[in-house]
C-alpha cells in the first residue's frame, strides 16, 4: 500500500524529542549562561537554608521559608531546560532570572541575620540592599511578566502594557520603601537582640511608611490579579488547542495567587502557596511545549515508572534482606544475595505492571501511539481496502478513547464508514494523500479519560497518514471497479457502433458500389457515356468510404502516434493549444518501444489536460514533462492559471484521465491551490505483467 513506509518514518520521527540542543557539537553561550543560573540558584537557596539552620534561637525569624524559596529550586532548572531547546524563548529567560534573583534575595537575607548575630550590624545593614533588590526582580519577572507573556511570549495586546507599568510602579515603590525606611524598633513583632540598621535609610520617610506600603501592596496584588486575568482573556479567544495550552499556566498562576493572598490572613495557608509556586514552571513548560513537541507525557510516564520501581524494589530488597537475616542469622552475605535475587525477580514484572498502570492513567486503555501504529499496520496488511478502513477506525477509536470515529472517502466505495457515534458536531481532520485531499476523518466527543489532549494529538498525527493511505486505496479500488464497468460498457457500445457503422454505413455503401459496377459493365458496350458517369459516381463513393474508414481508424488510435511518435504528437497538441497560452514540452529519456496502450493513454490525458487549460485555467504558461524512468513513465502537466477552487467535483474530463491511468494500473493525481495553478501528475507502469502494475 502506498505511503506505509513514509508513515512509519513519520511515527519514528514523533518518537524523537525535537529541538536544537546541539549544533555541530558546540554549546552556545546562552545555554552555558542558563545552565550556570540553574546551578547557582539552588546552591544559594540551599546555602540560605543552612545559614538559617545555624542561627542562634534569639536571631531566628518567625518565617525562613517562603514561596521565593521554592522558586530558587525549580524555576531556573526548568528555564534552563527550555533554553536548551529554544534559546530565544523570553519566558525561559524570565524564569532563570527570576529564580536567580530570588536565590540572591534569600541568601542575602539569611546572611544579613548571620552577620547581625555575629555583631557586624553595619555589614548586615548593607545586605538589606541585595535582599530587597532580589525580591523586587523576582516579583516582577515571575509574578507579573511571566503570566503576561505566557504562553506565546507576547503580550495579549498593547493595552496590557498599562498593567505592566502598574506592577513595575507598585513593586518599585515597595522596593524604595524597604531600602530607605528606618528599621523598626524592638517590639513583640521585632524581638531580636539588636536592631539591624538600614544603610540607606531616610528618616524623613518614616511618617509616610505605612501609607506607602499599603498603596504599594495594593498595586502589587492588583497587577498580579490582572496578569492572571490576561490568561483568562487569551483562553476565551483561543482555539481548542490554544485553550488547552493556556489552561496550564492559568491554573498555576490562579492557584498561587489564591493561596498567597489567603496566606496573608491565615498563615498556615502559606505552605500550599510554597508548593504551588514550585509547580508553576512545570505548568509553563507544558504550555510552551504545546504538549507533544517534547513528548512531555512520555517524560511523566517514565518518571512515574522509575519512581515506582525505585520505591517498590527498595522495599522488596530491604524487606527480603531483613527477613532472610532473621531466618539465617549470622550469614549476612547469604541474606544480601537472597534479597538481591528476590528484588531482581520482581523488577521486570513490576516494570510492566507500572507501565500499564501509568498508560491507563494517562491514556486510558491504549498507550503508546507506536503500538497503535503497529496494530494498524498488521490489520492493513491482512485485509482488503474496505476491511482495512474498518480496522483503521477501530484502532483510532481505541487510541483516542472517543465515542465514535468516521471516515468519508471522496468518490470511494464505501463512501462513509462509522465506528461508534460521532455526534452532531464532530471534529474534522482532512485526509491528505500526496497533496490531494482524499477524504476526511470525523472524530466524535471524547470518552471518560484523563490527560487526553497530548495523546490525542500524537495519535492523530501518527495514524492519520495510515487513514489517508487506506482512504486512497478505497478510492482507487472504487475507481478501478467503476473503470472496469465502464470499459465493459464502452467496449460493448464501441462494438455496437462499429457493427452499425459497418453494416448500415460502410456495408450499404459497398453494396451500392457493387451494383454500380455491374451497371457500368452492362452499359459499357451500349452506352459508354452512361458507364463513364457511373464510374465517376463510384469514384466519389470510394472517396467517402475512405473517409469513413479513416474516421473509424482515428477513433481506435490517433494516427499522429504512428506518423510522428509520442513525443512529436504531444508537441503537435501543444502547438494547437490556445494562442494566449505558451506550452513548453520536455522529454526525458527515450519514448521508443512504448506499449501501444500507454501511448494512447498519455496522448488522450495530455489532450484532455490541454483542453481544460484552454477552457478553464486562464493561464499564460503551461508545461508538459514526459519522463521515462524504468519501469515507470511519468507525465506532468502544470500551468500558472487560477488553479482549482477550494471545493470542486471531478467532471467528465478529470474522471476520464483517472480512468485511463487506472486501466493500465497507474495513478493520476490532480491538485492545485486557488491562484497557484493546476498540476496533473500521472504515473504509468511499463511492465508486461498486469499483476505488477502500480498500486
Amino acid at each position: 500500500m502506498p505511503g506505509i513506509g513514509e508513515a512509519e518514518r513519520h511515527v519514528a520521527g514523533f518518537a524523537e524529542i525535537t529541538g536544537d540542543a546541539t549544533i555541530a557539537g558546540k554549546v552556545s553561550p546562552a545555554r552555558m549562561c542558563a545552565v550556570a543560573m540553574a546551578v547557582v540558584s539552588p546552591i544559594l537557596g540551599l546555602a540560605a537554608l543552612l545559614i538559617w539552620a545555624g542561627l542562634p534561637p534569639e536571631w531566628m525569624p518567625s518565617t525562613t521559608v517562603s514561596p521565593q524559596s521554592a522558586v530558587t529550586l525549580t524555576f531556573p532548572a526548568v528555564g534552563a531546560f527550555l533554553i536548551h531547546h529554544r534559546p530565544r524563548l523570553n519566558m525561559a529567560w524570565l524564569m532563570c532570572a527570576g529564580g536567580l534573583a530570588g536565590a540572591v534575595s534569600d541568601f542575602s537575607r539569611a546572611l544579613m541575620f548571620r552577620a547581625a548575630a555575629d555583631g557586624d550590624l553595619a555589614f548586615a545593614g548593607w545586605l538589606r540592599l541585595p535582599a530587597n533588590v532580589g525580591w523586587a526582580v523576582c516579583g516582577v519577572t515571575l509574578a507579573m511578566l511571566l503570566p503576561l507573556y505566557s504562553p506565546g511570549g507576547r503580550l495579549p495586546s498593547r493595552r496590557w502594557r498599562l498593567v505592566l507599568l502598574l506592577g513595575l510602579a507598585a513593586i518599585t515603590a515597595e522596593l524604595l520603601h524597604r531600602v530607605f525606611r528606618a528599621p523598626p524598633v524592638r517590639s513583640a513583632d521585632y524581638p531580636f537582640p539588636a536592631v539591624i540598621p538600614n544603610a540607606l535609610q531616610i528618616p524623613a520617610l518614616t511618617p509616610f511608611s505605612e501609607t506607602i506600603m499599603v498603596v504599594a501592596w495594593t498595586g502589587i496584588y492588583a497587577s498580579m490579579v490582572l496578569a492572571a486575568l490576561s490568561l483568562v482573556l487569551r483562553l476565551r479567544l483561543a482555539d481548542p488547542v490554544g485553550k488547552r495550552q493556556i489552561g496550564w499556566p492559568l491554573l498555576a498562576f490562579s492557584g498561587y495567587i489564591v493561596f498567597l493572598v489567603a496566606g496573608t490572613f491565615v498563615p498556615v495557608l502559606i505552605w500550599p502557596a510554597i508548593v504551588w509556586a514550585a509547580a508553576i514552571p512545570f505548568a509553563v513548560a507544558f504550555s510552551v511545549m504545546r504538549y507533544r513537541l517534547y513528548a512531555i507525557d512520555t517524560v511523566i510516564s517514565r518518571a512515574f515508572v522509575a519512581a515506582g520501581l525505585v520505591a517498590v524494589v527498595s522495599g522488596v530488597y530491604f524487606g527480603a534482606g531483613t527477613l532472610s537475616s532473621l531466618l539465617v542469622s549470622g550469614y549476612g552475605q547469604v541474606a544480601g544475595v537472597a534479597a538481591a535475587l528476590f528484588a531482581g525477580g520482581f523488577f521486570q514484572p513490576l516494570r510492566r505492571a507500572l507501565q500499564r498502570a501509568v498508560d491507563r492513567l494517562l491514556y486510558g486503555a491504549v498507550g503508546d501511539p507506536g503500538v497503535l501504529a503497529e496494530r494498524l499496520t498488521q490489520a492493513v496488511r491482512r485485509g482488503d481496502p474496505a476491511n482495512a478502513l474498518t480496522s483503521v477506525l477501530g484502532v483510532l477509536r481505541d487510541g483516542l478513547a472517543v465515542e465514535g470515529v468516521a471516515v468519508e472517502v471522496a468518490d470511494g466505495e464505501p463512501r462513509y464508514v462509522e465506528n461508534g457515534r460521532v455526534g452532531e458536531d464532530p471534529r474534522e481532520v482532512p485526509l491528505i494523500w500526496h497533496g490531494e485531499r482524499v477524504g476526511r476523518l470525523l472524530v466524535g466527543p471524547p470518552g471518560p479519560r484523563r490527560f487526553p489532549a497530548a495523546h490525542n494529538e500524537r495519535v492523530l498525527a501518527t495514524l492519520t497518514p495510515y487513514a489517508a493511505d487506506v482512504a486512497h486505496a478505497v478510492r482507487m479500488a472504487a475507481d478501478l471497479q467503476r473503470s472496469r464497468e465502464r470499459i465493459l460498457t464502452t467496449r460493448e457500445e464501441e462494438r455496437r457502433r462499429l457493427r452499425r457503422d459497418l453494416h448500415d454505413g460502410l456495408g450499404q455503401t459497398l453494396s451500392a458500389m457493387a451494383m454500380t459496377i455491374n451497371m457500368a459493365r452492362i452499359r459499357l458496350k451500349n452506352s459508354p457515356e452512361t458507364a463513364d458517369e457511373l464510374l465517376g459516381e463510384l469514384h466519389a463513393g470510394m472517396s467517402a468510404v475512405t473517409g469513413d474508414i479513416r474516421e473509424l481508424v482515428y477513433g481506435l488510435r490517433p494516427p499522429a502516434l504512428d506518423d510522428l511518435g509520442l513525443a512529436r504528437a504531444v508537441r503537435e497538441l501543444a502547438g494547437q493549444s490556445s494562442p494566449d497560452t505558451a506550452v513548453e514540452v520536455e522529454v526525458e529519456g527515450s519514448l521508443q518501444d512504448l506499449p501501444a496502450a500507454v501511448e494512447v493513454a498519455v496522448y488522450r490525458i495530455v489532450q484532455e489536460a490541454l483542453t481544460n487549460i484552454r477552457k478553464h485555467a486562464d493561464a499564460s504558461l503551461a508545461r508538459i514533462v514526459l519522463q521515462r524512468e524504468r519501469p515507470v513513465l511519468r507525465v506532468l502537466i502544470s500551468d500558472d492559471g487560477k488553479g482549482l477552487p477550494k471545493s470542486y467535483r471531478s467532471g467528465v474530463g478529470l474522471g476520464s484521465m483517472r480512468e485511463r491511468a487506472a486501466e493500465l494500473g497507474g495513478i493520476c493525481v490532480v491538485g492545485g491551490e486557488p491562484g497557484a495553478g493546476t498540476r496533473v501528475e500521472v504515473m504509468l507502469p511499463l511492465l508486461s505483467a498486469p499483476s505488477e502494475a502500480l498500486t
